[in-house]
């Protein structure tokens, strides 16, 4: 039986914290959360927190947290130059807590930031072409499909393709 959804008032969406990187680690470290990344398996905590330190000022990092504990996040990365209208992002949720609010919750929270606090114009991202769920999400929230990439990654022991997606606001 899977589980209820969460209540958003029970979702807490912050910034990312230095005493957030082992929860944070946990989270990444599911199976089905780094697989629908570019992130690799059994990541260590020291070696997310020297990742974390590099942050460029132009990265903004969300935790969604429930319960005091951080179950998901979010990179939104503003470019510059003659890309400054743009930005993409990527995310995960913790196994236990996907398709339960959190990655809704996150997103909402990161587009609020790109059109009302960055003044984004163009949000973009890529998903694998075999995450239904996620690609539902995304088009949920006005992303559309832009292209699909090839042979984009090596996950599992074969190649998988990607979609992109885009935003726009004009």
């Amino acid at each position: 039986m899977p589980e209820p959804p969460i209540r958003k008032a029970d979702i807490l969406i912050r910034a990312l914290e230095p005493g957030d990187i082992p929860e944070l680690t946990e989270a990444w470290n599911q199976p089905n959360a780094y697989a629908g990344t570019l992130q690799l398996p059994y990541t260590s905590v020291d070696a997310r927190q020297k990742r974390t330190a590099s942050t460029p000022a132009t990265l903004t990092r969300l935790v969604a947290v429930i319960e005091g504990k951080v179950i998901g996040c979010l990179g939104l990365e503003r470019f510059e130059n003659r890309r400054s209208h743009a930005g993409q992002f990527g995310m995960a949720v913790h196994d236990a807590y996907a398709g339960r609010g959190a990655g809704s919750a996150l997103l909402a929270a990161a587009l609020d930031l790109a059109d009302n606090w960055f003044n984004l114009r163009r949000l973009e991202l890529s998903v694998y072409a075999d995450n239904v769920r996620a690609i539902g999400l995304y088009e949920r929230f006005g992303f559309e499909r832009e292209g699909l990439l090839r042979a984009y990654a090596w996950r599992g022991g074969a190649f998988v393709d990607a979609l992109t997606m885009a935003r726009l606001r004009l």
